[in-house]
């Protein structure tokens, strides 16, 4: 198996075996959950985290990634047009109350992405390179209804050793479906940010405050922890510029990035019957 697979597959294992099983009330689901859940990975050496223990979308987390970086909190600018995961997160105006990709570049009185790039450029040993999703005024706590709170709520960037890292936290992670997605798109993303630099591929790391399994995913998980197989690494090439024509809204990255991935993904079948909890 991959690297990623290994880790993935020791994680939904010791949730299921180690987790503590209570009622989740905002969905109505029961969960297994560990907390402080977290795991490193060299993308130069391990290769991009895709699981193959099943199939698992890859355009969408591509489109997704691609359109955080472009700032938008309209799917119908650019993510839309390739998956349709956001629409039942969409109000009524149109926009998501809590698009990354917006906050990341518009929320907060800067521009994170762009002061995060010029800092670490000037000066590459910088400790300040961090980025925040989370809006204290608004997410949580029972305050503002939204159809959407972010769950990375924060991450951060370092070059050590002419290496990019960047270190994604999340408060909460449902580990069947939202955990292979993040980890693919948020790995896509220091991959993206690592060439803008000039530097070395990365290591990326995941941390999840609560990492869970909802129960009508226990049988799925089962299958998964039974699964195995002899899948090579997967090697990402991504083609020029990629953060500056992500940030013109270039649809025509999705298949550059894309085509040379499927060229080397043969997973295992789907698992059917994954639906998301809302």
């Amino acid at each position: 198996m991959t690297k990623f697979d290994e880790i993935y597959q020791d994680i939904i294992r010791k949730i299921m075996t180690e987790g503590i099983e209570e009622l989740n009330v905002r969905t109505g689901k029961k969960t297994k959950a560990l907390p402080g859940v977290s795991f490193s990975i060299d993308l130069e050496q391990d290769g991009l985290p895709v699981l193959t223990l099943r199939k698992n979308p890859l355009k969408s987390p591509i489109a997704e990634t691609l359109w955080f970086i472009s700032g938008s909190k309209k799917p119908a600018d650019f993510v839309q047009k390739f998956t349709k995961m956001w629409d039942p997160f969409i109000e009524s105006d149109g926009t998501l109350a809590a698009a990354y990709g917006w906050r990341w570049r518009h929320a907060f009185g800067r521009d994170q992405l762009d002061s995060l790039v010029r800092l670490l450029t000037e000066d590459s040993s910088s400790r300040h390179g961090v980025v925040v999703t989370w809006d204290p005024r608004e997410d949580g706590y029972g305050g503002i209804p939204k159809k959407n709170v972010p769950c990375p709520y924060t991450f951060t960037v370092n070059i050590i050793g002419g290496r990019l890292h960047l270190h994604n936290i999340l408060r909460s992670e449902d580990m069947i479906l939202g955990g292979p997605f993040d980890t693919f798109g948020f790995s896509l993303l220091a991959c993206i940010l690592a060439q803008k630099l000039g530097v070395r591929p990365v290591i990326y790391t995941h941390a999840i405050s609560n990492a869970h399994i909802y129960e009508n995913h226990y049988d799925g998980a089962n299958e998964i922890i039974s699964r195995t197989n002899n899948h090579e690494k997967i090697v990402l090439a991504l083609p020029e510029n990629v953060y500056d024509r992500a940030e013109k809204f270039d649809e025509s990255l999705v298949p550059e990035i894309l085509e040379p991935l499927m060229a080397q993904y043969h997973p295992l079948a789907p698992i059917e019957n994954l639906t998301i909890a809302l």
